[in-house]
């Protein structure tokens, strides 16, 4: 381009872009942002650097112009060496940090429901993604095992429970303390209508008075005492719920490298308010209370300290990250975290704005919306959520019923097939979730995410072994798969269109990576593996591959196949999706 407006331009001024199907071309340059080096109209500017790009680029075979757009057609020696010469590693990040992503997150007074799914999902996958683009990642899960929460569960196996255990009464321990914080609620309603009528209070008035809450108000103030028995029971009601979550895990194939425990670091937040004290960054106000002014930010005043001195969950966060930064030297924090909290992460990290922190602004609230069935909305309190463990368990017995129904079991054990069965079903729940953009609520429907020709995880695994079965027969038919087989230089027929179609698609990865990074959104990995599937689908019907008699288009088919399905099988480990050699 110096050579042509003897300017120096910047990278960020040439867009380049796929060219889209409807038009002939591979790549797109646009034209607009460029007419303000050339002092042209958008068809003359075009003109001038397609002809330009064709005369000293020997790859570039033509191009086309359509308004303000330069599409560049390649030649077929491109594609092919570009084929020939691709390899199944992620291209990495210039500038490599060590980033912790902190998800899942739950509280001990219940099992993970759907929303947790969602939230473990999408963490596990965005610290996936980072890695492959070759950060130090360190994955981070923050339990919520104390407060009045807790101590609810608590109160109702006390009074309601005669003892038992996740042994005796055959359940498993999250769900154990979560049928008792919903025995618990449902009792506390009780007590409060109760009072509203005899005592004619209101609701929040009656609330307050009730009989169960102030038990469970006096047990956290024993808990934060060190009251013996009330720590015995604590650690023996939070240690089934570990057991419990360690399950759920499993079965979601996520996992963490550091579990912080709010119990440990609640208090850590405090000498932070001390010094934001000392430093004017926080005002003590007539009563005790701590808070911050930010009223010139657009938002408004915030608490940090309560007046009896027990800290909020903003300052239980100021003390963990500060402990984080301070432990691994860290360039990012990421909270994978709903959406209803953006407020609280505006205000954490306006904090340490004002305490003159430099990596405030490297605190990144991945928000995502909220997950719905067709039936609702979920309540944990109402015992109405959907419990992650019983939807896991309904995700492997439709993946049973609809594999065995379409007959993709011939030939496989017992143990196979119960393999088969859990990546389909795990496959079809993943694919399902992370295929939306993280930023959005979703409704999740089970039924539809597991359909074999559908937008699904399944349809992707399908595709995934056509592939591995057509080198399975290549094999048995003595037909040689390796590097060496293929032909040297171009190819006699030109690479036709659904060939150039993947082509396009597989060149593509490393620049969807590095989107899927920048937005630190799964979905558009999902969403790009899901069209070089289909894609590769069509071209599959409409192209012949082993059954090709020339031999130098059917290894260049071959090729463009094993690529293919490198490429997918490495895009759905990014999701945390393991994919099936049979099915």
């Amino acid at each position: 381009m110096a050579d042509l407006y003897s300017v120096a331009m910047n990278p960020s001024d040439i867009q380049i872009q796929p060219t889209r199907k409807e038009f002939t071309g591979d790549f797109t340059v646009v034209i607009f942002p460029l007419t303000r080096f050339s002092k042209e109209d958008p068809p003359k500017t075009a003109t001038s650097i397609g002809e330009y790009l064709k005369t000293n680029i020997p790859e570039i075979k033509g191009f086309d112009i359509v308004k303000g757009f330069l599409n560049l057609l390649l030649n077929d020696e491109f594609w092919y060496n570009y084929l020939a010469s691709a390899t199944n590693n992620w291209e990495q990040a210039k500038n490599k940090q060590t980033i912790m992503v902190e998800y899942s997150s739950p509280n001990t007074n219940k099992p993970l429901h759907l929303g947790h799914i969602r939230n473990n999902l999408l963490g596990y996958s965005v610290a996936n993604i980072l890695k492959a683009r070759g950060h130090n990642v360190i994955k981070a899960n923050l339990v919520n095992d104390r407060g009045i929460h807790i101590c609810k569960s608590m109160i109702a196996w006390l009074k309601y429970g005669n003892g038992e255990t996740p042994q005796t009464f055959g359940l498993k321990g999250d769900k154990l303390v979560g049928k008792y914080y919903v025995e618990f609620d449902k009792a506390l309603k009780g007590q409060v209508y109760a009072l509203e009528q005899l005592d004619k209070v209101d609701k929040e008035e009656a609330a307050k008075k009730a009989p169960l809450m102030i038990e469970a108000q006096e047990m956290l103030q024993k808990w934060e005492a060190g009251d013996p028995e009330t720590i015995r029971i604590w650690k023996m009601m939070n240690g089934w719920v570990y057991e419990g979550f360690e399950q759920t895990y499993k079965s979601l194939g996520v996992d963490f490298d550091k579990t912080y425990y709010e119990s440990q670091t609640y208090l850590l937040g405090k000498d932070i308010v001390n010094d934001g004290l000392a430093k004017g960054v926080f005002t003590k106000k007539a009563d005790g209370s701590v808070w911050i002014d930010l009223t010139g930010e657009g938002l408004d005043e915030k608490l940090v300290l309560r007046k009896d001195g027990t800290s909020v969950y903003i300052t239980q966060d100021m003390g963990t990250v500060m402990e984080r930064f301070r432990e691994y030297n860290l360039d990012k924090m990421i909270y994978v975290v709903g959406n209803e909290q953006e407020y609280h992460f505006k205000v954490l990290k306006l904090i340490f704005k004002k305490f003159g922190e430099k990596w405030w602004d490297q605190l990144y609230h991945l928000s995502y919306g909220m997950v719905e069935l067709p039936s609702g909305k979920m309540k944990s309190r109402e015992g109405t959520v959907v419990d992650a463990d019983d939807l896991i368990e309904e995700m492997l017995e439709t993946a049973e019923k609809q594999t065995r129904e379409l007959g993709k079991i011939e030939g496989l054990s017992e143990t196979e097939q119960q393999d088969l069965f859990y990546k389909i079903g795990m496959a079809a729940l993943k694919f399902y979730i992370l295929k939306a953009d993280p930023k959005k609520q979703m409704m999740f429907d089970p039924n539809e995410s597991i359909d074999f020709l559908g937008f699904t995880g399944p349809f992707i695994q399908y595709t995934y072994t056509r592939i591995k079965s057509i080198f399975r027969k290549a094999e048995t038919d003595g037909i040689s798969t390796s590097p060496q087989s293929l032909p040297q230089g171009t190819l006699r027929n030109p690479i036709q269109g659904l060939e150039r179609e993947l082509l396009q698609l597989l060149y593509r990865k490393n620049s969807i990576l590095e989107d899927s990074e920048t937005n630190l959104s799964p979905a558009l990995m999902a969403n790009y593996i899901y069209e070089l599937a289909k894609t590769y689908n069509k071209f599959y019907h409409d192209h012949k591959v082993l059954a090709e008699p020339d031999a130098d288009i059917r290894n260049f088919r071959l090729m463009l196949s094993q690529k293919t399905g490198d490429t997918i099988l490495a895009g759905m480990a990014l999701l945390g999706i393991e994919m099936p050699e049979k099915m």
